[in-house]
């Protein structure tokens, strides 16, 4: 056998078994497509929502009241998480939602805004049914600060203007310094008009939630949702978006999805979760001296702390 003979086998080999190897490729892009498709068919068969109430209440002047009245929820009729839930927040409170990875912290605030309505009982904000407000102009009542942030590609001033598109410059600064965002802005190449990539990534972590934080403030909702999280970033840049978080809440109604107990001490409220069911409700002191769930999850993050 010459050295030709081989090198035309090697070549035979690859013109046989490259196009078996497309084929391969094309049959893994069908299935991903028909999976995809799918959902995408799930998405544009589900009903419109209903937006518009039939005398809606306005929600210009909204003091952040909220009141739970024997709410009662499931994802499915046969599979009831919260029963006969109460609960009265007054203009100005501080709720925390606790409770361990998967326990629908986030459920509570999907009835909130609307993204489900109660099996039954009711949601009142300032006395009125949440089913008596235009559902878009209920969740524009609300501002969000989340752990995943959304900022796109723009310059910082036009980010943080994001919360209140009529807003002028120096507004926006005023949003930044209370946000303790701006000091690190101002040391950025092009300060507040530097223009942030598709996913932000020329800034950190804490700088982005920093920068959401600023959104809010400018937004000036009566109602807030925060996910307090700050698990990825340094000490220093937590202790900012603590007292960040707290210039935020200053005034205003808050429900906080809660992942470490030691930053909530001060709530009015606690609402501890457990697969799916709020099981303990009142403040950090009366917890405690319950010695129940809460206090087993406080005991164990402190301890957790001290050996770390």
């Amino acid at each position: 056998i010459t050295i030709g003979d081989i090198q035309a086998f090697i070549q035979y080999v690859k013109n046989f078994t490259q196009p078996i190897t497309q084929i391969a490729q094309v049959i893994n892009q069908v299935q991903s497509m028909a999976a995809a498709s799918e959902r995408v068919f799930e998405f544009l068969e589900e009903e419109e929502e209903e937006q518009i109430a039939a005398n809606p209440v306005p929600t210009d002047n909204i003091r952040g009241e909220v009141e739970f009245k024997h709410v009662k929820f499931g994802y499915k009729e046969d599979q009831i998480i919260i029963k006969d839930f109460c609960a009265n927040v007054k203009p100005g409170q501080k709720v925390a939602i606790v409770g361990p990875t998967g326990a629908g912290k986030t459920t509570m605030v999907k009835l909130l805004m609307r993204f489900y309505d109660v099996n039954s009982g009711e949601i009142l904000i300032d006395g009125h049914n949440i089913k008596d407000f235009n559902r878009r102009e209920l969740r524009d009542a609300f501002g969000m600060v989340l752990q995943d942030t959304w900022l796109y590609k723009d310059t910082i001033m036009e980010n943080i203007r994001y919360g209140k598109l009529d807003a002028t410059d120096e507004e926006v600064i005023a949003a930044a310094k209370a946000a303790h965002a701006h000091h690190f802005i101002e040391t950025l190449p092009g300060g507040y008009n530097m223009e942030l990539n598709e996913d932000a990534s020329n800034v950190s972590q804490g700088q982005k939630q920093l920068l959401t934080i600023a959104r809010a403030i400018l937004a000036d909702n009566p109602i807030l949702i925060l996910d307090e999280a700050t698990s990825s970033v340094d000490t220093r840049t937590e202790i900012q978006i603590q007292n960040a978080m707290d210039n935020l809440m200053k005034g205003r109604t808050s429900f906080v999805i809660a992942h470490r107990l030691s930053t909530i001490k001060d709530a009015d409220i606690i609402l501890v979760m457990k697969e799916g069911d709020i099981v303990e409700q009142g403040n950090h002191e009366e917890l405690l001296a319950k010695g129940g769930f809460y206090a087993d999850l406080y005991n164990s993050q402190f301890e957790e702390a001290e050996a770390s």
